[in-house]
């Protein structure tokens, strides 16, 4: 699937987020050839992977996954860590 630059807010945060992964050397996967939904898990994230993007979204973004929030589900697609970073986000105001 090709990649569809966002926009908006949201459409932002997921393009930022998917620059994080681009960066990252444990992936095995390339984050350009995912949907915004794909399952990051199936394509590949292992929990050390998902490890070091969190501790990168939380430096990108500032802000901290409280303990309830560090689950699969949170991590399992760019969308799914957007709207997370975006509920963190909204509560920091």
């Amino acid at each position: 699937m090709k990649r569809i630059f966002q926009t908006g807010r949201l459409g932002q945060m997921i393009n930022r987020i998917r620059a994080l992964f681009a960066r990252n050397e444990a992936l095995s996967f390339n984050i350009e050839t995912l949907s915004d939904h794909d399952n990051l898990y199936d394509a590949g994230m292992t929990s050390f992977a998902s490890v070091q993007i969190m501790l990168a979204i939380e430096e990108e973004f500032d802000t901290e996954f409280p303990e309830e929030m560090l689950t699969r589900r949170t991590f399992a697609s760019l969308a799914n860590i957007a709207e997370a970073v975006s509920k963190l986000a909204k509560q920091a105001v």
